[in-house]
């Protein structure tokens, strides 16, 4: 079968040719026809589960995927040929992937049916940032009328949370590059931050472009403060800052391990460092929402397969990039 592999640690993604993997007990072979590739793709090639879990080299990258049951192993009824399924795969050891055409994985992996509403290709898109983004929802108990900041609002993750940001009846402030601001308020933003030079007026004959901070646009903008912070992205420094903008009984999240979690509990702000731990049952209700229109699959790149190596850690995505198999 055709796949993309890295041969080492912080090698460069190549197609190639691997052994198609056969299915044994308790266990399912699907033919995938998209993959789903995320920021954390990236940290597995470059050695971030390295002494954590064992890989195989060649290695396989991709841990979301959308397909076809082709084989069932034995003790295995709850799938059969021919079922329509997405899931995500990160199964020991790390390196038998969803950049291919094939992949086995265990019955009891995070998997769930495909309803005919829903393609392949969006499906694939939807489980690592999907359930990522519901996972910090509940976790903040976002509700009615909540202000709520999300630091990193143009990937896939934060393009998710927006929507349900704003399915929840919150006031949601996205941050964004100026020309994905209409992106931004389709999704169901209320306001936009526009990252970056800012042209700031501090008398009727001065103007000038000066470097404004998200925290600070927020100041101006809504100066009683906010209620939840998802920052997606930044350093600890200025995840510092945005956090400092959280009311007291509120709370912030990060999702790169960037919150100083006694310095919230100190100001009374639940969260923290979050790591996503959702599964089957939150990837059916994510597939609930896109059969019934509720949630818009943001996809922004669909290269093919024999195309796709250089997408895998490409900086700067809107949504989601999904590799056509």
């Amino acid at each position: 079968m055709r796949a993309i592999v890295v041969r080492e640690f912080g090698g460069k993604p190549e197609t190639a040719d691997m052994p198609t993997p056969e299915v044994g007990p308790e266990q399912i072979q699907i033919q995938l026809e998209a993959a789903g590739v995320n920021p954390f793709d990236k940290r597995i090639i470059d050695g971030f589960l390295d002494g954590k879990l064992p890989h195989d080299f060649p290695m396989i990258p991709g841990v979301d995927g959308a397909g076809t049951v082709s084989a069932v192993g034995a003790g295995v009824d709850d799938f059969e040929i021919g079922d329509r399924v997405v899931g995500k795969f990160l199964i020991p050891p790390v390196g038998h992937g969803t950049f291919a055409e094939y992949i086995v994985v265990p019955r009891e992996s995070t998997i769930a049916k495909l309803s005919d509403e829903v393609t392949a290709i969006r499906a694939a898109a939807l489980p690592t940032a999907g359930i990522t983004a519901l996972d910090l929802m509940r976790a903040a108990g976002v509700s009615d009328g909540q202000k709520v900041l999300i630091v990193g609002a143009s990937g896939g993750v934060g393009s998710y949370l927006v929507q349900l940001a704003a399915l929840a009846g919150a006031h949601t402030i996205a941050t964004a590059r100026p020309d994905d601001t209409d992106r931004m308020i389709r999704l169901g933003a209320t306001e936009v931050v526009n990252y970056g030079r800012i042209t700031v007026t501090d008398s009727p004959t001065h103007a000038e472009a000066s470097e404004l901070s998200v925290a600070d646009s927020v100041r101006i903008t809504d100066p009683g403060g906010i209620d939840v912070l998802f920052d997606l992205v930044s350093p600890p420094p200025v995840f510092a800052d945005n956090a400092s903008l959280v009311r007291p009984g509120g709370a912030a999240y990060s999702t790169i391990w960037s919150a100083n979690e006694a310095d919230l509990r100190a100001r009374d702000i639940r969260g923290g460092n979050l790591e996503s731990t959702g599964g089957a049952a939150e990837l059916r209700e994510l597939l609930r929402l896109v059969g019934n229109g509720d949630l818009m699959v943001p996809i922004s790149n669909m290269p093919p397969l024999a195309e796709a190596a250089d997408a895998i850690g490409a900086p700067g995505a809107r949504g989601k990039t999904v590799i056509v198999i």
